[in-house]
């Protein structure tokens, strides 16, 4: 593991938080459940039937670590009750909610999570994206003053960087919403510098990026970042943001004082909020292949409550990154 993940696994370790992992029957996540516990990191709860893996897993050291089996649980009845009254008015029975949360280890672990049974919900390695997102949704909603629920991308910039200033960046959003709306690039936007400060304990300045720097072009386009801009600056005064800025001018200060003179982000940019999904899908993927930066998730954020999705190709190292991470969302 990278000096950044180590760190943040610390930082995650002093929270004593709980996280579910809700593929326990994956082989992954039980060795991801070892390194955790064995870390410190987080107490783990792995959702799924503790004798069938202790046998399929029998070189994992399972010391430390909470099962919680959907089908047998002492919790699925109450579990069920909760997600009934969630769901009843899109018209869910008790029936299909009894047999949803016994079925479905993400809808039982995002119930649990709900419930305040556990601080954090991690899957994805299994269940697909839109499985876990589905779950995490109709379960947990978004935050109070959130109404899209979006992702970022912590990018680890290698040590060479020329325009290096942190440890880390923030880039958002890059695979959740195609073309937001102003309304929601705001959400964007203030969600990311939430994730700045809670994942890698920075403080944040957020650029909101653009073809243009302070009406150096016209465009629809423009406007829309920039009423953005207008709207998070007016909610959320607390929040170092800029915008319209071009990539350059945020991160370089050569450009920043040429282009934006007295801007309190300019060149000095550490959350980057992309103008659309097309920008910032491949802003970050050009970041992590020709610049060589780790490129950290996509984390989901914007919810009440932490759940993160993984990737299926993911390793276990990666499922204790995102749990080490999904701690550190619970900060206040």
């Amino acid at each position: 593991m990278t000096q950044f993940v180590e760190d943040l696994m610390a930082r995650a370790g002093k929270l004593g938080k709980t996280i579910a992992l809700a593929e326990g029957f994956d082989a992954r996540a039980a060795k991801a459940a070892e390194i955790l516990t064995k870390k410190g990191v987080c107490k783990v709860v792995l959702i799924g039937n503790e004798a069938e893996a202790k046998k399929q897993f029998a070189d994992v050291d399972f010391t430390g670590v909470t099962f919680d089996d959907p089908k047998t649980s002492a919790h699925t009845k109450h579990y069920a009750e909760v997600l009934y009254e969630l769901r009843k008015a899109k018209g869910m029975t008790p029936e299909q909610a009894e047999a949803l949360v016994e079925s479905n280890n993400m809808f039982y672990a995002c119930v649990a999570l709900k419930c305040g049974d556990v601080d954090g919900v991690v899957g994805g390695a299994v269940f697909s994206s839109a499985d876990v997102s589905r779950a995490a949704f109709q379960i947990i909603k978004a935050a109070p003053g959130i109404t899209s629920v979006s992702s970022c991308f912590i990018m680890v910039p290698p040590a060479e960087f020329k325009y290096k200033k942190y440890p880390a960046y923030i880039f958002a959003d890059c695979a959740v919403i195609p073309y937001p709306t102003d309304d929601q690039l705001a959400d964007i936007a203030v969600a990311a510098a939430d994730s700045a400060k809670k994942i890698c304990g920075l403080e944040p300045k957020v650029a909101m990026l653009s073809f243009s720097t302070k009406g150096s072009a016209k465009h629809e386009a423009i406007d829309k970042v920039r009423n953005a801009y207008e709207k998070v600056k007016a909610a959320h005064p607390e929040i170092d943001i800029d915008g319209e800025l071009q990539l350059d001018a945020s991160l370089v200060d050569s450009v920043a004082s040429q282009k934006a003179p007295g801007s309190p982000v300019a060149g000095q940019a550490n959350v980057l909020v992309f103008p659309n999904l097309d920008a910032g899908n491949i802003g970050y993927k050009l970041a992590q292949r020709f610049g060589n930066c780790m490129a950290i998730g996509p984390i989901m954020q914007g919810l009440a409550l932490p759940v993160n999705d993984l990737s299926r190709g993911c390793v276990a190292e990666d499922i204790a990154a995102v749990a080490a991470i999904t701690a550190l969302q619970t900060a206040k």
